[in-house]
């Protein structure tokens, strides 16, 4: 692991879950920084499980970090419950610990950084889907990463 303690995670992959797509990024503790990596296409709100195993062996993160839907409220949204289930399901599959973030507004924060970007000219193509949700994800992992740096 890291200098910081025997039990921090070194490398985290962070998920952005949907019925639809999976926004994908990954984080590095050491350097507390992460980038958005790629968006996995869910069918009929199944994930794509052979691109998950690939990236979890191409990336042997330390840790999972699940965005966690809340409503507006912090109560429970409809999607609470089928990410808790893709968490067990990820937990049964990779001797990895699953942790969650709050994800509340990072879909809305990551189209906001990516219209900054394509404004600034730092980014030529248009807004799409995928973008989003893989810089979502990018924003769980920051957000999990800054949580533990404050505790």
């Amino acid at each position: 692991m890291n200098s910081r303690s025997n039990n921090s995670p070194q490398n985290l992959l962070a998920l952005d879950f949907g019925l639809r797509r999976i926004g994908v990024a990954t984080g590095s503790c050491v350097t507390g920084t992460a980038s958005p990596l790629e968006t996995i296409t869910a069918v009929g709100g199944e994930p794509d499980w052979t691109r998950i195993d690939h990236l979890i062996k191409e990336w042997a993160p330390d840790l999972i970090v699940l965005g966690l839907p809340y409503n507006k409220d912090g109560s429970n949204s409809e999607m609470t419950e089928v990410v808790r289930k893709f968490a067990t399901t990820l937990k049964s599959l990779y001797p990895l610990p699953v942790e969650f973030v709050d994800e509340r507004y990072t879909s809305v924060e990551a189209k906001t950084l990516l219209r900054e970007q394509r404004r600034r000219g730092v980014r030529n193509k248009k807004l799409n889907k995928e973008d989003v949700d893989a810089v979502a994800a990018q924003l769980i992992a920051e957000s999990w990463m800054n949580t533990v740096r404050l505790n």
